[in-house]
């Protein structure tokens, strides 16, 4: 099964349920090789540290089931400029989701406009680099990433 719009849709439909309109929030989903979806929020904690990516849960769950992964997205509200950016998975993702393989499909944003996907696989993704969608496409300074 491949990545679909109806994966970043349930992707979607669990941001907006667990998080309000005007709220920061994100969530994920994936899609399995028996064609079900797993979805997953962050953990939200005021220690930064100890939060976790909101693709991790799914991640967690189709291990535990010995489920295998065939494709992920991640999505994320953008409340300064009103849009949901798709957010290509980060390096710590990009290990988890390596335990399913090379061919594992990733959604990344379309370039010119994060809030559009197109698919690519895991080992295509590493190119696009997650901290780029929160500074207009410029590699973040150093300050940025203390932010």
């Amino acid at each position: 099964m491949k990545l679909d719009q109806a994966l970043v849709d349930a992707a979607v439909e669990l941001m907006e349920r667990r998080w309000p309109a005007g709220e920061p929030g994100g969530a994920a989903a994936v899609r399995l090789a028996d064609g079900g979806i797993l979805t997953s929020l962050g953990l939200d904690n005021m220690n930064g540290p100890v939060a976790l990516c909101q693709e991790t849960g799914a991640f967690i769950q189709a291990y535990t089931q010995d489920r295998t992964i065939t494709a992920s997205v991640c999505v994320c509200r953008d409340v300064e400029r009103d849009r949901i950016l798709i957010l290509p998975p980060c390096g710590v993702c990009q290990e988890r989701l390596a335990l399913w393989g090379p061919s594992v499909e990733v959604a990344v944003p379309q370039e010119g406009n994060p809030t559009r996907w197109t698919a690519r696989t895991l080992s295509e993704v590493n190119p696009y680099y997650w901290g780029l969608q929160f500074t207009e496409g410029q590699w973040p300074s150093q300050a940025q990433h203390s932010e």
